[in-house]
């Protein structure tokens, strides 16, 4: 029936096609939209066989997001929650998550390893100043491997000026929210290159939830005479931040005293720092581009979320060394272009993690935290990881019209682990909750290999109208941490047994068919696609409603299918109107735990509605001011379907406006009617628990170009 329901779509979004025929044939030529994230360059997105979002370099600059779920939602299909400070879950034909199934990238190069997944990627990167944000939604191309199984995040670099140019940014908001941003650039000859800064301080509008962060880019493109050139790029980020993730409440705390924290104790400090470079020679009709990259990635945390049932103080570091290499060949006859590469990738890591001793207040889901003492060392081992990925993808075009693409990507993946512990078990007792014991794995290793296949088509049904259908396989392997730090067990027996179960775990695989159509009516434009996503051996976190252990297990299989619809238009004079919308149900279509069966139930934390609705007024040059609205849809609270959040509604007003000599003004109210609404909801020891979102707050700002 489902599928019955996708060919009934593909059959309208012809129709629609033929109708929009009607209005683009009188057009000579369309307005050419361009990607990089599709296969690692720029390529016409008319003839890109993929769901693929944008924000524009102009809007982030102009919003000045102090989260990334502030730009993200523009994007139809994709979400974003807050945790705490610029801490995110992200949701890409996915319910929100934490799980390893997004491939993060700056400028096409990917920000952490595969083997050492970090949901919190984006602040890693300093998004207020990027040039740009590119989405897959789904699976992503032959070109990605490990992780691209719901979506890539593509972070672009700002391109360095032709010219000489500086600016700083000043701004202040309530709860003891400031940033100072700056930067410039210069070209001279066969150089240019461009710097940026982001300093940003929050105190936090609940109890000890401030953070600060230090974050910036520099970049420097080098022309190596007519044909080649060398790009490098150099970020960096470190953060300090108080309560690790979100502090959940119960519903009484939630509606009438939401600045309360119950784990005022946890905290994350996080430094990232990424260097690559990139040499691209262009001869003729082939394209040669080499970009060896170094990472170094490190993090304490004192998780929020585990602290009724498994507190401890994690410190993990990684380091990285690798090389992305891709040959591009184009053929005059059926316009036919074949690429080939191979992705090496050399991570090498460690953990050292100790149990935290507290003495909590209360009980069930309202413990309070508020001291803790180090206890003895749970896990202290080192782990490598390797990647070796071979890859082709071609492109060919039978008519003026039909463009087909077919990919084949190959990954041997592999983890070489050293156990700096000597004991199948590690038992503490001191503190609360009680005696945990945390199994061992021995000294190992543990491989996978996996092939990828992609095949996509696009029809210019007119100069501005283009259908496009794909099936794209995908797969992710089991991060560091679900191989080899598996959850507390209540036995000695129990732990030794999670251990060895974790070794076990299969990587996920993602099937997704999906259609899509995009174009111009006029001066609108419009993209729509519907698509269903299969996994099966999803990992997912089996949670304990009583005790909230979890632990990490193959699910059967889950399915996700929706609808997205992005549109834009001017109106009148001077007015327009954008929206994002997407309508998807998320479901276990087999899941036999050892808490029930949950097939056929609802996924939880999965609204079925997303959607953000932009109108803006721009009455003169550099003078714009927007109502935003964001509305997020009612979603379950546990896998048994048995108590839900009710959604909510957001409204954001911006405004900017030039005052000449290169200075302007802007500001912002967040949560303009004051709406109390979550970030996130879920059940803790059975009982609804609310992470209350921002309350109505005001942001302005000052910003000076020379």
């Amino acid at each position: 029936m489902h599928r019955f329901k996708l060919l009934a779509a593909f059959a309208f979004a012809v129709w629609l096609g033929g109708a929009a025929n009607d209005v683009a044939a009188q057009e000579t030529q369309a307005d050419e939209e361009i990607t990089v994230t599709g296969t690692r360059e720029r390529q016409a997105l008319a003839e890109t066989p993929v769901s693929i979002g944008a924000v524009k370099g102009e809007t982030i600059a102009q919003d000045k997001p102090a989260h990334p779920s502030e730009v993200m939602g523009q994007i139809a299909g994709v979400g974003v929650a807050v945790t705490n400070g610029e801490g995110h879950t992200t949701a890409i034909r996915q319910p929100f998550t934490t799980n390893p199934v997004y491939l993060y990238l700056e400028d096409g190069v990917p920000t952490r390893s595969t083997g050492f997944f970090n949901h919190n990627a984006l602040y890693e990167i300093d998004l207020p100043q990027a040039g740009g944000i590119e989405v897959i939604r789904g699976p992503g191309t032959a070109l990605y491997g490990s992780d691209a199984i719901a979506g890539v995040v593509n972070v672009l670099t700002r391109t360095p000026p032709g010219q000489g140019e500086f600016y700083v940014s000043g701004e202040a908001g309530g709860w003891g929210w400031r940033r100072a941003l700056l930067g410039g650039g210069d070209a001279s000859r066969d150089d240019a290159w461009r710097a940026d800064l982001n300093l940003t301080h929050a105190d936090g509008w609940r109890d000890s939830t401030g953070y600060d962060r230090q974050s910036g880019i520099a970049r420097w493109d080098r022309a190596l005479g007519d044909d080649a050139m060398l790009k490098t790029v150099l970020g960096f980020s470190r953060i300090d931040q108080q309560t690790g993730a979100n502090s959940p409440l119960v519903r009484a705390d939630y509606e009438n005293a939401p600045t309360l924290n119950y784990l005022p104790i946890a905290y994350r400090k996080v430094s990232a720092l990424r260097l690559n470079t990139t040499y691209t020679r262009q001869d003729g009709d082939t394209l040669l581009s080499v970009t060896p990259y170094l990472r170094d990635n490190g993090m304490d945390l004192l998780a929020s979320y585990t602290l009724s049932y498994d507190p401890t103080l994690a410190s993990t570091h990684n380091k990285s060394i690798g090389l992305m290499t891709k040959w591009r060949r184009d053929y005059a006859a059926l316009r036919a272009r074949l690429i080939a590469g191979l992705d090496l990738d050399y991570s090498p890591g460690e953990r050292l993690e100790n149990r935290v001793v507290t003495t909590p207040s209360g009980s069930g889901a309202s413990l309070v935290f508020s001291s803790y003492a180090m206890g003895p060392v749970l896990y202290d081992y080192r782990v490598a990881f390797r990647g070796v990925s071979p890859y082709v993808h071609g492109e060919v075009s039978p008519s003026e019209r039909l463009r087909l693409t077919a990919g084949l990507r190959y990954d041997h993946l592999s983890y070489v682990f050293d156990n700096r512990l000597d004991v199948p078990v590690v038992t503490a007792t001191a503190g609360f909750p009680g005696t945990r014991y945390y199994g061992q794995a021995g000294d190992t290793t543990v491989s996978f290999a996996h092939a990828s296949p992609k095949l996509g088509a696009t029809y210019a049904l007119g100069a501005a109208t283009h259908l496009y259908t794909s099936y794209n396989h995908g797969f992710r392997v089991p991060s560091e941490a679900n191989l080899f730090r598996p959850s507390a067990a209540t036995s000695a027996a129990a732990a030794a047994e999670s251990a060895q179960t974790a070794l076990a775990l299969k990587p996920i695989r993602a099937q997704q068919f999906e259609i899509g159509l995009r174009g111009r009516l006029g001066e609108a434009s419009y993209d729509v696609a519907v698509y269903e996503l299969v996994k099966r051996d999803d990992i997912l976190s089996l949670r304990d409603p009583v005790t909230n252990a979890t632990q990490a297990v193959n699910a059967g299989k889950t399915r996700h299918r929706g609808v997205e619809i992005g549109a834009g238009a001017p109106f009148a004079a001077r007015w327009r109107i954008d929206a994002a919308l997407s309508y998807a149900k998320h479901e276990y279509v087999e899941w036999l735990s050892s808490q029930g069966d949950f097939s056929g139930k609802t996924m939880e934390s999965a609204p079925r509605v997303l959607a953000n609705t932009r109108l803006t007024w721009t009455p003169g040059p550099g003078t714009r001011v927007q109502l935003e609205w964001l509305h997020l849809g009612r979603y379950w609270l546990d896998a048994a379907n048995s108590a839900n959040y009710e959604g909510h509604d957001l409204y954001t007003l911006r405004a900017n406006r030039a005052m000449g000599r290169g200075i302007s003004l802007f500001g912002s109210v967040h949560n303009l009617a004051n709406a109390r609404y979550a970030d996130s909801a879920s059940l803790s020891s059975g009982t609804p628990v609310y992470s209350p979102g921002l309350p109505r707050t005001f942001y302005a700002g000052l910003e000076a170009k020379w």
